[in-house]
């Protein structure tokens, strides 16, 4: 007599099997997920502390409130029933003409970028995905991405899942024994660094932030120099993430208004995210060559057919109006003023509470701090102790194997919950440090 085995039970005899490349990333999850993780209610109740006591510096996310007439514009097409609907229909793969159009006149009247036009301009559903659309883009099996350390910690998961048997190079732009950002410190040093690297590598790709996450700290003109010319000249790409670019808290380096149109070799990567608090309303863009924007195309049409086409058309009626009326200016130099404030906040807290080597910012929503020990260890039992939350800085890269990156971005409009966290942490530290 045979017997059938039901389907469900067949496969419960097989290994179910995920790809190398994913296997390989869940064996080595990124330390931005962990931490997330980490405070997540559930996990704070299971480790036996009150939610409603924790203090998280872990979010990379800005507080401030998004423009009000940015939200009036949603409102507008939502009560509009034929704007509505047309809002609920495909645009063009690499977004609406409009869109583009009014996000050229954002970074001229900005920044100064001269010269951009829709043709140098792809949208998408955030910096995220255009990351890692780009790579795909640009990057082969075999070729070599060079990025600092640290830096953003999701750029190694991004190339390794985007560009497998490709590899990746650092180079170090921190001093981990007198915690000082090399580039400004020792600007000879690292582009004598940089060169070599360079010579050894021949990197495909160059990619750095600028503000940096997690330093807050801004490459230099000399050293962005050195990085554009060599890539021009060996026909590969330096690619800028500009996500935190109206966070900046100095006089901005000239390649801040740098264009295609004049540096053909150049990406430039930005994101609503951070400067409009659109975290979740996803929308972001890439500034290229025609020939980089159309490869591109050919990626998103297999990746996300096309940029959330609500957001697009709110992001053109707002900034059309925005810059006309000067209120776009305005708004960034307002909420700009706050992260600086939160930023100083922050470092005299540091250097009240903790007593440890910092980074100043010069910009973006962090500052990496020296705790003198492993730090993959020190978070979670900091966690316990104070219920106060930070993020372990190996995951971006191993010259932070003994920091944390602190973010005062969640905090920017409650200045007196980074002096309390801080506090807190402080007082477990020299307890800490006491105990035999």
């Amino acid at each position: 007599m045979s017997t059938t085995i039901p389907r469900e039970s067949a496969m419960s005899d097989r290994r179910l099997r995920l790809s190398a490349s994913v296997r390989a990333r869940i064996a080595k999850p990124s330390p931005i997920r962990q931490t997330m993780k980490m405070a997540e209610r559930q996990t704070i109740v299971a480790m036996g502390l009150n939610p409603d006591d924790v203090i998280s510096f872990g979010g990379g996310w800005v507080n401030h409130p998004a423009p009000e007439a940015f939200r009036k514009a949603y409102e507008e097409v939502a009560a509009d029933a034929a704007l509505f609907h047309k809002s609920g229909a495909y645009t063009a793969t690499l977004g609406e003409l409009e869109c583009r159009e009014q996000i050229a006149r954002f970074e001229e009247h900005l920044f100064g970028v001269p010269r951009l036009g829709p043709e140098h301009i792809a949208v998408g559903m955030g910096s995220t995905q255009l990351t890692h659309d780009l790579i795909r883009t640009l990057v082969d099996p075999g070729d070599t991405v060079l990025l600092l350390d640290p830096t953003y910690a999701n750029y190694e998961g991004q190339i390794a899942l985007a560009a497998p048997g490709s590899r990746i190079v650092r180079l170090q732009v921190l001093d981990p024994d007198t915690w000082t950002y090399l580039p400004v410190a020792d600007l000879e040093r690292v582009l004598a660094d940089f060169h070599r690297l360079f010579d050894a590598h021949q990197p495909r790709l160059v990619l750095f932030g600028a503000p940096d996450n997690p330093t807050g700290q801004i490459v230099p003109q000399a050293l962005a120099d050195a990085m554009y010319e060599r890539a021009a000249e060996n026909g590969g790409w330096l690619a800028i993430d500009f996500a935190y670019k109206c966070q900046t808290f100095c006089p901005p380096p000239a390649y801040y208004a740098w264009s295609p149109p004049d540096h053909p070799h150049l990406i430039a990567i930005h994101s609503n995210s951070k400067w409009a608090r659109g975290l979740g309303r996803r929308l972001g863009w890439l500034e290229a060559h025609p020939e980089v924007i159309d490869g591109l195309e050919t990626i998103q049409q297999c990746s996300i057919l096309c940029p959330d086409t609500l957001s697009q058309m709110t992001m053109a009626r707002y900034l059309k109006r925005a810059v006309d009326d000067g209120s776009l200016r305005a708004y960034v130099d307002h909420a700009n003023g706050l992260y600086r404030e939160a930023a100083r906040v922050t470092i005299e807290a540091v250097d009240e509470h903790l007593g440890r080597p910092r980074l100043e910012p010069a910009g973006g929503l962090y500052t990496v701090v020296d705790v003198g020990t492993d730090a993959a260890a020190f978070v979670p039992e900091a966690l316990r102790a104070t219920s106060v939350l930070v993020v372990p800085g190996r995951g971006f890269g191993p010259s932070l194997a003994n920091g944390v990156r602190i973010s005062y971005g969640p905090l920017v409009m409650t200045p007196d919950k980074i002096r309390e966290g801080l506090e807190r942490l402080g007082r477990w530290m020299r307890r800490r440090e006491r105990s035999p």
